[in-house]
């Protein structure tokens, strides 16, 4: 469990950061990596990501991961 729990938080920064530089320079580094936003890659990572952050919500709540 311990590695699902760090792969969630890997792809949940990773989104992070992608936000952020859409937030700044307005450059979305996945789709431009993967053709586009629209491309069936560039979906499935969001998709991914997303699922990632959803998974993340539940280590809120988990006594052991939480400092």
């Amino acid at each position: 469990m311990r590695a699902l729990n760090r792969t969630a938080l890997v792809l949940v920064i990773i989104g992070a950061l992608n936000w952020l530089l859409v937030g700044l320079f307005q450059y979305d580094a996945v789709a431009a990596l993967f053709g586009g936003a629209g491309s069936i890659i560039a979906r499935t990572v969001y998709i991914i990501v997303g699922i990632a952050g959803l998974y993340s919500i539940s280590l809120l709540f988990d006594r052991e991961t939480v400092v």
